[in-house]
């Protein structure tokens, strides 16, 4: 492959560095884009940028030669999963000059399809509201958004089952942890993916979670505001002060909308800006970490109720947001996952109950 120029789209505006590639070369992995970023083989305008620079409707790509690495299928990450539950060592790729695996000879058109039609209908029972623009889901406990190190399995290669005749293949918008259930946002076209990450930008979508915490948070009603951090040795986020290297400033409301005996409240929050991590962090900084959370719990000698299952609990409720195309609002709310289900019976908490964090102020 020879060293080309691409121009960016129209409807690819506000688009990332990183998701344009992830768009125009799936196969080039996010480690092999910043090697060709940090030796300034991949060039915007002529001049070197970041994997999150934000490109412009016009601007040119240089792209230099892309070397294809041998990839896992997805019937391979399928195998991989059990070898792992095995207790095996999942199956590599094979490797330049080495013939197919036998799998690979095995009717492989019918074998990829058996596994796309698997997760076709994973999607489809996972899904709150579709239409030609836009599909909402809700994302199970466990279940990653993307891929990253041992991650054979994540939403984000579950939708190549639903690339379209055009090639096109629906687009994250925005992601949500892997232990945090609920609402995930899915842009069906490049239009509606840029249209929807600027209004998540200008913080026009009004989100809700869900959270279950120990004690009872005073004020019951509040705003929180710190600036958060990357701490790369712990992999978790920190409070950090306004200055330091990589802090962002991060703002969350929450309410308490019902306790237990003073033991257990279920909290409404509404992270006005999306850092990573920024309820879980959030929720410890005001000394009421979210329960099940093995990053950031750090209340000593607190025991788990009886009833309650060690998972966080953590639920994107509620998301509010401008139709990409359409004169109206998409308002979509995911039910509770069944390991908090399970809490807000043994708790006798009503789901019916008034969320007093909806009208929270934006800023």
């Amino acid at each position: 492959m020879a060293v080309e120029t691409r121009r960016v789209d129209r409807d690819e505006e506000g688009m990332r560095l990183d998701r344009w590639f992830k768009t125009h070369f799936p196969e080039l992995s996010f480690g092999h884009l910043q090697k060709l970023l940090r030796s300034g083989q991949v060039r915007v305008d002529g001049g070197r940028v970041k994997t999150n620079t934000r490109l412009s409707s016009g601007q040119s790509v240089r792209i230099p030669p892309l070397e294809e690495k041998p990839q896992l299928s997805a019937a391979d990450h399928i195998e991989a999963e059990e070898a792992i539950a095995r207790g095996e060592a999942p199956p590599r790729p094979p490797r330049n000059g080495e013939g197919a695996r036998r799998s690979d000879l095995a009717a492989p058109a019918v074998k990829r399809a058996s596994v796309d039609d698997k997760d076709a209908a994973a999607l489809k029972a996972m899904t709150l509201f579709e239409d030609r623009d836009v599909l909402v889901l809700n994302k199970p406990y466990g279940l990653a958004v993307q891929g990253g190190s041992g991650t054979y399995r994540h939403v984000d290669g579950m939708l190549e089952a639903l690339r379209g005749d055009d090639g096109q293949k629906p687009r994250l918008v925005h992601r949500i942890d892997k232990d945090t259930s609920g609402i995930l946002l899915v842009a069906k076209s490049r239009l509606a993916a840029s249209t929807l990450a600027k209004t998540f930008r200008s913080r026009s979508a009004r989100k809700v979670y869900w959270a279950l915490v120990p004690g009872v948070p005073r004020p019951a009603q509040g705003r929180i505001s710190t600036y958060l951090a990357k701490d790369e040795a712990a992999e978790r986020m920190r409070v950090a002060r306004h200055g330091d290297d990589e802090a962002s400033h991060a703002i969350s409301y929450y309410a308490v909308v019902d306790h237990a005996a003073q033991k257990l409240s279920w909290l409404s929050m509404k992270p006005v800006t999306g850092r990573t991590h920024q309820l879980r962090a959030h929720a410890a900084h005001i000394g009421h970490p979210i329960v099940g959370d093995p990053k950031y719990f750090n209340v000593e000698n607190w025991p788990l109720p009886g009833g309650l299952q060690n998972r966080l609990h953590l639920l994107a409720r509620r998301l509010v947001i401008p139709h990409p195309r359409a004169d109206k609002l998409i308002d979509v709310s995911a039910p509770l996952p069944p390991h908090m289900q399970q809490s807000w019976n043994v708790l006798g908490f009503d789901t019916s109950h008034y969320d007093p964090i909806v009208d929270a102020p934006e800023s």
